[in-house]
Order: structure tokens, then sequence, then C-alpha cells
């Protein structure tokens, strides 16, 4: 799906981009009930965001920057791509050196619950989108999510997340994403709220 930037602040984010693309979004992340409780440690939240952009979302998916700003991580319709050994084992050390060898456990099963919740649908799944402290209330959330959700409406593609924080269902409801319902990553862990948008003819 080609996504039209040419009027956005954005840039598409190379292989290179990892670290700045992973940082960004464990910056704002920081203060996430799920994350919290899976990894407990902003280092460890860190490692782990780290280990997805340069292992999935920069080699399989496309992922976006606004400056040093705001970062965001998709997988388009039809990519069917999940993490290899090598990338379980480098967040096994990640989790191991930053956080808990209980935050790998708690890792994999949120994970599992994730992927049942996953729809078959052809859809863009957006895996994470976040700014920089400094950059809130800027509008360089709806800079990152734009193009994207105007490409999935030209091509008639739905879209798809998992929503971490309660505090932002406003958010995505303004652009669209309707819950389709809600999990507890955990025995008395936070919820996640699964959301699909319907493109817009």
């Amino acid at each position: 799906m080609q996504i039209d930037l040419n009027t956005t602040p954005l840039r598409t984010a190379s292989p290179s981009d990892w670290r700045q693309v992973a940082d960004i979004t464990a910056e704002a992340f920081a203060e996430d009930p799920v994350n919290l409780w899976l990894f407990r440690k902003l280092p460890a939240i860190r490692s782990m965001f780290r280990v997805m952009a340069r292992e999935m979302y920069l080699k399989h998916g496309q992922c976006f920057l606004a400056g040093d700003d705001g970062a965001t991580m998709w997988m388009p319709p039809g990519v069917e791509a999940a993490p290899s050994n090598f990338s379980l084992l480098k967040f096994a050390l990640g989790q191991f050196r930053h956080g808990t060898v209980g935050a790998i456990k708690r890792g994999l099963a949120v994970s599992e619950l994730m992927d049942k919740w996953h729809p078959s649908a052809p859809h863009m799944y957006l895996f994470t989108i976040g700014t920089r402290q400094s950059a809130r209330g800027k509008g360089v959330g709806k800079a990152l999510l734009a193009p994207v959700l105007a490409a999935c409406d030209r091509d008639g593609i739905p879209a798809y997340l998992e929503n971490s924080n309660p505090a932002n269902s406003g958010f995505y409801g303004a652009y669209g994403f309707e819950r389709m319902g809600v999990f507890e990553v955990g025995d008395g862990g936070p919820v996640m709220e699964p959301m699909w948008r319907e493109a817009k003819r």
C-alpha cells in the first residue's frame, strides 16, 4: 500500500532508524499500563521495542518518523510476519539484562492473547504510535495517523489496533476506530482494547 507523505512532516523510517523508532516509542509508552505491568521498568520496555522495531517492523512492515518527535510502526495487509527464534532470543536476553525473568513469560502470554483477538480479515495493523513527552499536544499523533488512514480509505482497507491505555480510547475513536471487546492481559492485570476501523468511502 502506497502512503503519500508529500503533504506531511513525516518520512519513512529506514532500517538504520531502528533505535530512534524504538526509543521514541519507549518514551511514549513509559507510563502505559500494560507495558508497565509486563516489563516493570523503562529500560526493559525500551529493549523490547528495539527488538520489535529492528527485527519485525522495519524488516517486514512500514514505520514512519515525525522528526524526532514521534514514531509509528505498522504491518501491511497480507504480510505474515512473526518473530524469529533469533528475535525471541534477543528479546529474552534484553529482559534478563534490563528487566525480570517474569517479563519473558508475561510477554509471551500476552502475545498469544493478542494473536487470538487479531482479526483474520485483511487489514492495516497499527502496532504502535507514540510521541516524545515534549511533543505531546502538538498534533504529532494526528500527523502520524492521517496519511496511513487516508491510504486505507483510498484502497478500501480496514485498520486494526490494540489500545493498551484507556486514556487513548477517545483519540482512536475520533479517527473511526471502534471497540471490538476488552481482554485482561493477565490475572489481575490491566486490560487491552482491540479496535477496528472500517475504510471510509
